[in-house]
């Protein structure tokens, strides 16, 4: 079966083809621009760039792929009451209107269970679809450690074990790369940026509430070391692992209450080599995604269709 798949997130439009007979899986995908300096972008300028992007990017994932027999597409950004993102309107208004026009059905599902997905079949673990296991969905918009197991109306039923009560991973990482003169997002930047310390990174203690955590404080102290005059290199090291740190001890904690369940870890911010290292380091039976599965896509939202 060959299912197409769509995702409209804050800063990426993409697209994907899924054909579950090969297993292979093709996709299409451009990020939004963003202005120099700026912080993000307000939803309704990213829904027009999607409406701008997304016909290209059909164009040329389809003009010589064979027709797809169903539709998924992200509708909202979570699978809880009140979850909703005007950007995804974008792609669901796309699949509606091809899935009409070829008489095939569409699937709606939520941003959080396509990055599961995408990291389920990055990682060739399907299969885990099927049963119960953990996952943390850190991204710039969500940070999450979640009890996932098979569901009757969604494809995933979701139980929040721990969340951010403030910035959420990615935000934390995009700000002090803001900070740092970094493009926005700053994901990457500063990954590079921080490779390039001549000193091993101190992190700071992570600050636990139960199974949640509050990353504010991080930027704070980023500043604070920028106006010391600490080099940016360093500035971005300890960040980084900041980070890996807080979400290694959401996982710990989540690994006590439901111990021998696989970990699943989806969202942009775990393609940082680094902080994926110190989790796969520590967490056993820890699943990744590959790095470009691991950022916003649509391959989640084809290979939804089939499960």
């Amino acid at each position: 079966m060959n299912t197409l798949g769509i995702d409209t997130s804050n800063y990426t439009t993409s697209t994907a083809l899924y054909d579950s007979r090969t297993g292979k899986a093709a996709q299409q995908r451009m990020m939004l621009p963003v202005p120099d300096g700026a912080k993000g972008l307000r939803q309704g300028d990213a829904v027009f760039l999607h409406v701008k992007q997304m016909p290209g990017l059909l164009e040329a994932l389809l003009r010589e792929a064979p027709a797809p027999q169903a539709v998924g597409v992200s509708v909202r950004p979570r699978d809880v009451a009140g979850s909703y993102m005007p950007c995804f309107l974008a792609g669901e208004m796309a699949a509606r209107a091809i899935a009409a026009a070829a008489k095939i059905p569409v699937r709606g599902f939520s941003h959080q269970a396509g990055h599961i997905a995408a990291a389920l079949y990055g990682a060739d673990r399907l299969g885990l679809a099927r049963e119960a296991f953990l996952a943390f969905h850190a991204s710039g918009g969500t940070t999450e450690c979640l009890l996932v197991r098979p569901g009757s109306e969604a494809p995933f039923d979701v139980e929040v074990l721990g969340e951010t009560r403030d910035l959420s991973a990615g935000q934390a990482i995009d700000r002090v790369g803001v900070m740092l003169g970094l493009g926005f997002p700053a994901g990457p930047e500063l990954e590079k940026l921080a490779a390039r310390s001549m000193q091993p990174p101190r992190p700071a203690k992570p600050v636990l509430k139960g199974g949640d955590c509050c990353l504010s404080g991080l930027e704070n102290q980023c500043a604070a070391m920028l106006e010391r005059g600490a080099p940016p290199t360093d500035i971005a090291a300890y960040c980084q692992a900041s980070v890996a740190e807080t979400v290694l001890a959401m996982a710990k904690t989540a690994q006590k209450l439901h111990p021998g369940l696989p970990f699943v870890f989806a969202g942009g911010v775990v393609s940082n080599a680094y902080i994926r290292g110190a989790l796969d380091a520590q967490i056993s039976d820890a699943v990744f995604a590959p790095g470009e599965l691991s950022t916003d896509n649509a391959v989640g939202a084809a290979v939804l269709c089939q499960i």
